[in-house]
C-alpha cells in the first residue's frame, strides 16, 4: 500500500478505513466479523482509521481499542467529537477536552493521530472551538487537527487559529458538492481531503440493487437518495457505471473509487465496511489507473442525481454548513 500526505506532514495509507460501519447505521453489528476485518486491513496496509465518538454512541471506538492495542505503531487513528449523544451539536471549549479524554480512555491511546470536530457548530464561533482543539495538540494528545464538512468560510477561519491537516467530506461520483468552493480552498491552504462516503454509502457498488435488500434498521432508508421517489432512478445510473467497469476490468466499487484517487495525490478516500472481502476488493482500486479522458467520462455518468444527500430532518448534514 502506497501512502500519501494530508496537510503539512500526516502520512497515512492511500486508502483509509471507515469504521462507521462495524458500529452504526448499517444494519445489525458483527464484532467478531469486523475484527478480523481490522487485522485484515493492518496485514494489507490499510492502516489510516476513521472513527468517531457518535459511531455507536462510543461504541465503534471500543471496538477497534483491542486491535490498535496490537498495532498502535502501525496506526494512524482518526476520530471525531461534537454531535452529543442526543445528536445536537457542540463546539464548545468545555466539551471538546471532554469528548478527547472520553475517546482516548474508549480507544486505549494514549494520542490521537487526527482529531476533527464532527460538525461545525452554528452557536459557537470555529475559533472558538478550533482553540480549544489546539491546547490537546500543545498537551501532546492529539498530532493534528480536522474539521469535517466544513464550509470554505469555516476551513479559512480555523485554519488562521490552527493548522487543519485534513477535511473530511462526503465527495463521489454522487456527491460533488465540496468541488467548487470547498476543494480549492483547501487547496490554497494545502489541507488534505478525506472523503467520506466514496461509494455512496453502496449504491455504487452495484450491490445494492433494491431497496428491500436493506435491513428495515438500515439508515439509508431514510436518505432522500435511498427514498421509494429517487431510488430506480438512482440505481440507472449505476448501471452505466457498471457498464464501463466492465470493459475496463474492474468492479464498479473499484471504479468507484478509483476515480476518487485520481483527483489528487491530497485525497485519501476512507470507504467504510466490515467484511474482508469487500476491505480486499477495495484495495483492488489503487491498481485501477485512470487517465484524464476515461476520468472525465466516469464522472459524467452520474450526472443528475435524484435527491438530496441528507433529509432536512437530519439537520446537521446540509452542506454548507452555517458559518
Amino acid at each position: 500500500m502506497l501512502t500519501r500526505i494530508l496537510g503539512p506532514d500526516l502520512t497515512v495509507s492511500e486508502l483509509g478505513l471507515g469504521c462507521m460501519p462495524m458500529s452504526s447505521h448499517y444494519g445489525a453489528a458483527d464484532p467478531t466479523a469486523s475484527r478480523r476485518t481490522l487485522e485484515r486491513a493492518v496485514e494489507a496496509g490499510v492502516t489510516f482509521w476513521d472513527s468517531a465518538a457518535a459511531y455507536g454512541h462510543g461504541a465503534n471506538e471500543e471496538l477497534l481499542a483491542p486491535v490498535v492495542a496490537r498495532h498502535r505503531d502501525r496506526l494512524v487513528i482518526a476520530t471525531k467529537f461534537g454531535i452529543e449523544p442526543d445528536g445536537s451539536l457542540s463546539g464548545r471549549p468545555q466539551d471538546a477536552h471532554r469528548a478527547l479524554d472520553e475517546s482516548l480512555h474508549r480507544l486505549g491511546c494514549d494520542y490521537i493521530d487526527l482529531w476533527y470536530l464532527h460538525r461545525v457548530d452554528p452557536n459557537i464561533p470555529i475559533e472558538d472551538t478550533v482553540e480549544a482543539m489546539a491546547m490537546a495538540v500543545q498537551s501532546g494528545k492529539v498530532r493534528f487537527l480536522g474539521l469535517s464538512e466544513a464550509s470554505a468560510t469555516t476551513l479559512r477561519r480555523a485554519h488562521a487559529i490552527h493548522p487543519i491537516a485534513a477535511l473530511q467530506s462526503e465527495w463521489s461520483l454522487w456527491s460533488r458538492d465540496i468541488e467548487a468552493e470547498v476543494l480549492p480552498t483547501a487547496r490554497e491552504l494545502g489541507v488534505g481531503i478525506v472523503p467520506y462516503s466514496p461509494l455512496g454509502r453502496g449504491l455504487l457498488t452495484g450491490q445494492v440493487t433494491d431497496r428491500a435488500m436493506l435491513a428495515p434498521d438500515d439508515r439509508r432508508l431514510s436518505g432522500p437518495r435511498f427514498s421509494e421517489e429517487h431510488f430506480d432512478h438512482n440505481r440507472q445510473l449505476v448501471v452505466q457505471l457498471e457498464a464501463e467497469a466492465a470493459r475496463l476490468e474492474c468492479s464498479a466499487a473499484q471504479l468507484a473509487l478509483a476515480w476518487v484517487l485520481a483527483q489528487g495525490d491530497d485525497v485519501v478516500p476512507i470507504p467504510g465496511t466490515r467484511s474482508v472481502h469487500h476491505l480486499e476488493e477495495n484495495i483492488g482500486a489503487t491498481q485501477v489507473v485512470l487517465d484524464h479522458a476515461t476520468r472525465d467520462r466516469i464522472g459524467a455518468l452520474m450526472q443528475g442525481v435524484a435527491g438530496d444527500r441528507y433529509a432536512h430532518n437530519q439537520g446537521y448534514g446540509d452542506t454548507p454548513p452555517r458559518d
